[in-house]
Formats: structure tokens, sequence, C-alpha cells
């Protein structure tokens, strides 16, 4: 995914910290004067940029899925047609939002259920295309791969990439560059032996 260079609106720290606060201590352990002290501002100053909590939830559980589908359909459109670059691709990309977004995942799996049924239903709809998108690029791969083991083969790679959170605190791990050298082995064996 493109990396923005200039400074994030106040709108996205919120979003940030809000992210790391809610994965840390659960979205019902953080108040919005906690998210506010965060970034400097008070905690009724947070209504200026959301309603409430849920629709910081919301914004940041929909807008990671949307935002890893896009980067994923940007990422087949960018390599060319050759499937093996496109593989790679779409793996490095997820491996960067695996490594960067830790928190997110997190939140994902712990707070998916608060979400009003809309927005856990577009959440849902959006990783549907995710997966989808992969499985496409999985068989053009391996062809002989039926579609059902493709699937599944996309969600093991998934569970693999998205188990960041449970390596270790950041500073623990081997480095960026070499954590993220492993997971693309991995992910690669892992579909190699899949197919």
């Amino acid at each position: 995914m493109a990396m923005r260079t200039d400074a994030p609106t106040r709108r996205e720290q919120i979003l940030k910290e809000a992210a790391r606060l809610f994965a840390e201590r659960g979205f019902h352990g953080v108040g919005v004067d906690e998210i506010g002290a965060a970034v400097g501002i008070s905690g009724p100053g947070l209504y200026r940029h959301f309603p409430g909590k849920d629709a910081m939830l919301a914004e940041l559980l929909v807008g990671i899925s949307g935002r890893l589908l896009t980067g994923g359909k940007r990422r087949v459109a960018e390599a060319d047609g050759d499937p093996e670059a496109v593989l790679d691709s779409l793996i490095e990309g997820h491996i960067d939002f695996a490594i960067d977004d830790r928190p997110l995942i997190t939140l994902h799996d712990r707070e998916l259920d608060r979400l009003r049924d809309s927005d856990r239903k577009l959440v849902r709809q959006l990783q549907r295309q995710y997966v989808e998108l992969w499985v496409e690029v999985v068989r053009q791969v391996y062809p002989g791969l039926p579609e059902p083991t493709a699937r599944s083969a996309v969600h093991s790679v998934f569970g693999l990439l998205n188990s960041t959170p449970h390596l270790g605190r950041p500073g623990a791990l081997p480095g960026r560059g070499a954590t993220a050298e492993l997971l693309h082995r991995m992910a690669r064996g892992a579909f190699g032996a899949a197919g």
C-alpha cells in the first residue's frame, strides 16, 4: 500500500490512538477522556470528529477492510498479469498491514461483534471480496487447486499473517524486514503445500 508522507490529520490521530487503546484494554475499558488525552484534546472535543466511540470502532473496522480490498485490487492491476508477481504483491501488502496495524487485528478479533449489524455486514462483505480476490490469484498460480481448497489456503495464510499481535512486543521481533521476509516465506510455503 502506498505510504503517505504528510502528517496525519487530527481524525487519523484519534483513530490510531483509539485502535491502540481499544486493543490494549477493550472497547468498554476505554473512555472518550482517555482517547482525547492520548491525542492532546479533551474527551468532549472528540465529539467534533466522531459522534461517539461506536463510530470510531466502525470507522476503524470498516475502514481497514475497505483499505485491504482497495489495496489488493490495486496490486492486482499493477502486477501486469503475472500470477506469481501478483501473489507476492498481495502477500507483501497483507504483511505490511499485519506488521504496521497490529492493534487493528486485535480489535477485529475482540470487538467485531460490538458493531451495528449494518457495519458488521459491511465488514464481512468487504472481507469476502478480499478473500475472493486472493482465491482467484492463488488458483492462477496453482491451476489444479480446487476452489474450496484455495479458499481454505487463503484463510489459513491470513491466520498465519494475522498472528502478528501474538508474536510479542514490537521490540521483541527480529526487526521489521526480517519479520516480513519470514512471514512471506511462510505464506508462500503454505500455498505451495496446498498446491
